[in-house]
């Protein structure tokens, strides 16, 4: 039997103003540090350690593992960054406001858009200064990895290879592994690890800040999940996240 943990990042800026964020780098709020920092000391509490973390190429999830390293003492351990982690790339969708959109196009569509398993939503431009190709942390890609826009059924495609090529190895190798990604990447492995159907994945919800421990069986198959939160502290965490796709009310 294997375990690890999984941790969406804390919330960021975006995450405050309820924009659709994607592939955008933007940084943690005050409240996003301080979850960062509250899911490092559980995870010590626990007694949990660590020899190998996973991130994405994006600072909300970079910052998110820095500050649970700190918080545990362990902040050298070799930390391996790749844009298969990264956030599903929300096209033509990033930086605009969920509610504002909602009232907009209607709470179903935006929901279609936001949880549509393969569902297509409007592509980014290439002119678009929230291209990756103009991003140098991208340079190394070729044209066409460079998403203008994705359905989590395209981040599954990149995730579970990641998943399977670099990460598995090393839990095989009997590394105690941390993986701090965004909500759809973790989705994506979530869906593969638990063989989570199509229509229960898109209705799962990652909290921003607590951990998530996995056990795995000889085959990685998830057999046992858990969030290191009281019922009341997951509950409005999870909340917080399903609602931000409906009209405000003033």
């Amino acid at each position: 039997m294997y375990k690890i943990v999984i941790i969406r990042h804390g919330e960021s800026v975006w995450n405050r103003e309820n924009r659709f964020c994607g592939w955008v780098n933007v940084d943690l709020t005050e409240k996003g540090v301080s979850e960062a920092r509250k899911a490092g000391k559980k995870l010590k509490e626990g007694g949990f350690s660590f020899d190998l973390a996973f991130t994405s190429l994006l600072l909300r999830a970079n910052k998110t593992l820095d500050l649970i390293l700190e918080e545990m003492g362990t902040p050298n351990i070799e930390i391996r960054k790749s844009w298969k982690l990264n956030e599903r790339h929300y096209g033509a969708l990033q930086g605009l406001n969920k509610s504002e959109t909602a009232a907009k196009y209607g709470e179903k569509q935006v929901q279609i858009w936001r949880r549509g398993y393969d569902v297509p939503i409007p592509p980014l431009t290439k002119d678009s200064d929230m291209y990756p190709g103009k991003d140098p942390l991208y340079a190394d890609l070729k044209e066409a990895e460079i998403p203008l826009s994705e359905n989590l059924k395209a981040v599954v495609s990149r995730v579970v290879p990641y998943w399977q090529n670099e990460i598995v190895p090393t839990i095989k190798a009997g590394k105690h592994v941390i993986i701090a990604a965004s909500g759809n990447s973790l989705r994506a492995l979530l869906k593969h690890i638990e063989d989570m159907s199509e229509a229960d994945i898109v209705e799962f919800n990652f909290p921003t800040g607590i951990p998530m421990v996995c056990e795995l069986d000889d085959q990685f198959k998830l057999t046992k999940r858990y969030f290191l939160a009281s019922p009341e502290e997951l509950k409005a965490a999870l909340d917080a996240v399903a609602n931000q796709g409906k009209i405000k009310v003033s």
